[in-house]
């Protein structure tokens, strides 16, 4: 049966089937076979339903929104112009703004791919235009991007929170100081790659002009993950808020909430929803089927039974997330292997709100790694001279670094839960 799933599921993404669709039809086929034949088909809508009614989903499509208004809006502009005064006149000093801004906007929208598209389409051809050696530059901007994952708001720790019952709150905290670490980490590996360059630096006039300018973008994150830390409000009514403030900042402040670009908002967020959520219904009929069968059942057992330590378990679960994303998408992966994965982590003892922040840095490596890596695609969207082989070079040393976090969070996994007790 193992095989079945796993031949089928391999078949089908061959051929070019959407991952949603490919999840459905073998939900719907293993029904057939091993649940009652078409008697089973009744199932499909009441899955369906009950895969969406999910209070902690409805944030999901509030980030998603919110990402696109500030995509448009103009704010990635300002805080890359703020990011550079300040820091260009460190060795490499435009990288590590490159950076900085990369982790703020990740903060703002909670997603990888407005990140890269907002700062990459900024920033590359300026640090290409001020002497930085292209390869280096999208390898930063490549892996800037995925900060959007791990710095909260973060669309995959709402999936992750949706599918096994975690706190979404204590899972957006949790990853602020992983994500901090690794913003620095990539920050002086820029600048001592990118040292031999070092510009002019800005007057502390043109600093506070430049700040002045995008303290509306600076706002959102402090709203949004303050009033989640305090206890104000909860992620969902975070969200609500940060798309009212985005939307009075487009519209008041920036000027530029026009109908077409009001159109092309409301369209981006319903494709991308659509995607998200189809996806996870699709994952939701297969659990159904695999959990009939026993399928997470007999794995969890099988691994917890084995005269072996966790850490052996733990360390190839990480390998098989590794593989995975070299040709799945994050969300995909996320709601195809928690069903599995997440029994198994709470049988070894492992902490799920920890695992979640180990999981989510595995995404940021699958948004990177080749064939399918979401962000070397953005990249070569914005210039189409960039090759995607010219790009994963420069991305190997970060893809390293996540790495070394990951072993640094494995040994210390206090770095991530220290501050989640007083969190809801």
């Amino acid at each position: 049966m193992n095989i079945f799933f796993v031949g089928g599921l391999g078949t089908l993404l061959l051929l070019g089937l959407p991952v949603a669709f490919t999840l459905a039809f073998l939900a719907i086929a293993g029904m057939y076979f091993f649940n009652g034949g078409t008697f089973a088909f009744m199932q499909v809508p009441i899955i369906s339903y009950k895969a969406l009614d999910d209070f902690s989903l409805t944030a999901l499509p509030m980030y998603v929104l919110m990402s696109q208004i500030l995509l448009i809006s103009g704010v990635g502009r300002d805080l890359y112009e703020m990011a550079s005064r300040w820091f260009r006149h460190f060795p490499g000093g435009l990288a590590i703004a490159t950076l900085f801004c990369c982790a703020i906007f990740a903060a703002i929208s909670g997603s990888s791919v407005a990140t890269a598209i907002t700062v990459g389409s900024v920033a590359l051809p300026e640090l290409v235009r001020r002497g930085y050696n292209k390869r280096h530059v999208l390898g930063l901007l490549a892996a800037g991007g995925t900060l959007g994952i791990l710095i909260p708001p973060s669309v995959p720790m709402i999936i992750y929170g949706s599918v096994t019952g975690e706190s979404i709150g204590k899972l957006f905290i949790a990853g602020i100081v992983p994500g901090i670490i690794m913003t620095v980490s990539f920050m002086i590996f820029a600048s001592y790659q990118t040292r031999h360059i070092k510009d002019e630096p800005a007057t502390w006039k043109e600093r506070m002009e430049s700040t002045k300018t995008a303290i509306w973008g600076l706002m959102l994150p402090v709203i949004v993950i303050g009033g989640i830390y305090t206890g104000v409000f909860t992620p969902t009514e975070a969200a609500a808020i940060g798309v009212v403030v985005s939307f009075a900042i487009s519209a008041f402040v920036y000027r530029n909430l026009n109908w077409e670009n009001f159109k092309k908002i409301i369209i981006s967020t319903v494709k991308t929803n659509a995607m998200i959520l189809f996806i996870i219904v699709g994952a939701m009929l297969l659990g159904y089927i695999m959990t009939i069968l026993q399928i997470p059942q007999t794995i969890t057992n099988y691994a917890t039974a084995q005269d072996i330590s966790p850490w052996i378990i733990f360390i190839m679960i990480n390998i098989v997330l590794l593989i995975l994303g070299m040709f799945l998408e994050t969300i995909s992966i996320l709601v195809i292997t928690l069903p599995i994965l997440y029994p198994i982590i709470i049988a070894l003892g492992f902490d799920p709100i920890w695992f979640a922040i180990i999981m989510v840095i595995n995404m940021e490596l699958a948004l990177i790694s080749p064939p399918v890596g979401l962000n070397l695609f953005v990249l070569k969207g914005i210039d189409r001279t960039n090759t995607i082989d010219e790009i994963v070079k420069g991305v190997i040393p970060y893809a390293v670094i996540m790495v070394l976090l990951i072993i640094l969070l494995s040994i210390f996994p206090e770095i991530s839960t220290f501050m989640i007790k007083d969190v809801d």
